[in-house]
C-alpha cells in the first residue's frame, strides 16, 4: 500500500511492458481530505486472485500532478 505525495520523473536505460491485470477504484474521504485510490489485482494464476496486489492512494493535489503529467507526456489535450 502507497500513498502517493510527489511524483518525480527519471528516465531509465530498460524498461519492459508488464502484464494484464484488473484494476478498480474508489474515492473516500478521511479527515475532511478527499482520496482517489486504486487497487491493482494479480493474474488469475495466483492462490489469492481476489486480494488487491497494490493500493495506491493520490490525495487532491497529487491527483492533479498526475493528470497534468499525463496530459504532458502522453501529448492530451
Amino acid at each position: 500500500m502507497a500513498r502517493i505525495v510527489k511524483i518525480e520523473r527519471k528516465i531509465k536505460d530498460r524498461n519492459n511492458i508488464h502484464s494484464i491485470v484488473p484494476a478498480i477504484y474508489c474515492v473516500f474521504e478521511k479527515d475532511g481530505n478527499k482520496f482517489f485510490q486504486i487497487d491493482t489485482y494479480g493474474n488469475r494464476d495466483r492462490d489469492n486472485s481476489e486480494q488487491p496486489d497494490q493500493m495506491i492512494q493520490f490525495d487532491k493535489e497529487t491527483a492533479e500532478e498526475l493528470i497534468n503529467l499525463i496530459k504532458k507526456e502522453m501529448s492530451i489535450s
